[in-house]
C-alpha cells in the first residue's frame, strides 16, 4: 500500500498541500464570494418584504381610523339633524312630530345598517389582505405554498388577539 510507504511520504505531503491551497483559492476567491452575494440578496429581499409588509399594515390601520373616524362624524351629523329636525318640529302638533320622528328613525336605522354593512365589507377586505399578503410572504421567503384556510386560521388568530 503506498500510504503505508515511508518514501513516498514527502510527495503525498507536497501533493496534499497543493491541493489543499488550490481548492482554498477557489472556495476563498469564487464560491464563497458567490454564496455571501446570495445571501445578500435573500437578506435584501427579505428586509424589503418586511418593509412593503409594514407599509401595506400602516395604510390599513389609517384606512381603518380613517373609516372610523367618519363613522363618527356620520353619527354625530345624523344626531345633530335629528335634533334640529325636532326642534323645528316641537311648536307642530303631536301628530305630525310623531309621524316625522318615525321618519327619522327608519333613516337612522338605514344609515346605520349601511354603516354596519360597510364596516364589515371593509374589515372582510382586511382580512382578505392580510391572508393574500401572509401568503404572498411565506410563498417568497419560504418557497412554499399553504394551505389558505391554515394561512386563514393564522391570519385570524392574531387579529383576534
Amino acid at each position: 500500500m503506498p500510504q503505508l510507504d515511508f518514501t513516498t511520504y514527502l510527495p503525498q505531503i507536497f501533493w496534499l498541500l497543493v491541493t489543499f491551497t488550490v481548492l482554498y483559492i477557489l472556495m476563498a476567491k469564487v464560491a464563497l464570494p458567490r454564496i455571501g452575494e446570495v445571501i445578500e440578496e435573500r437578506r435584501d429581499r427579505i428586509a424589503k418584504d418586511l418593509d412593503k409588509a409594514q407599509r401595506l399594515r400602516a395604510e390599513t390601520d389609517e384606512a381603518i381610523a380613517s373609516y372610523e373616524k367618519a363613522l363618527k362624524d356620520a353619527r354625530s351629523e345624523a344626531s345633530q339633524i335629528a335634533q334640529s329636525t325636532r326642534d323645528k318640529l316641537g311648536a307642530k302638533s303631536d301628530t305630525k312630530r310623531k309621524k316625522v320622528e318615525a321618519k327619522l328613525a327608519k333613516k337612522l336605522n338605514d344609515a346605520e345598517a349601511q354603516i354596519t354593512a360597510m364596516t364589515d365589507a371593509a374589515m372582510a377586505e382586511v382580512g382578505t389582505i392580510s391572508n393574500d399578503t401572509t401568503a404572498n410572504l411565506i410563498t417568497a421567503l419560504l418557497g412554499e405554498d399553504l394551505d389558505a384556510k391554515k394561512i386563514s386560521k393564522a391570519v385570524n388568530a392574531q387579529l383576534a388577539s
